[in-house]
């Protein structure tokens, strides 16, 4: 069974509006990420997604 690779690059720290500048998970989504299914993982990644999206000069990294 495959799981969902969590997008942490060990770049740890909050924003203000306690978004990692890492991994542009939520610090809920953090500290959730070892609790909830692959289903749950993908929808945080799409928010991910969202959140880089927003961001100028943001590189996204390819899917692996």
């Amino acid at each position: 069974m495959a799981t969902v690779e969590s997008p942490c690059i060990r770049n740890c720290c909050l924003d203000d509006n306690d978004i990692c500048v890492g991994c542009y998970r939520s610090l809920t989504e953090i500290t959730c990420w070892s609790q909830v299914d692959d289903e749950a993982k993908l929808s945080i990644l799409a928010a991910v997604k969202a959140r880089l999206r927003d961001k100028p000069n943001v590189i996204i990294r390819s899917e692996r």
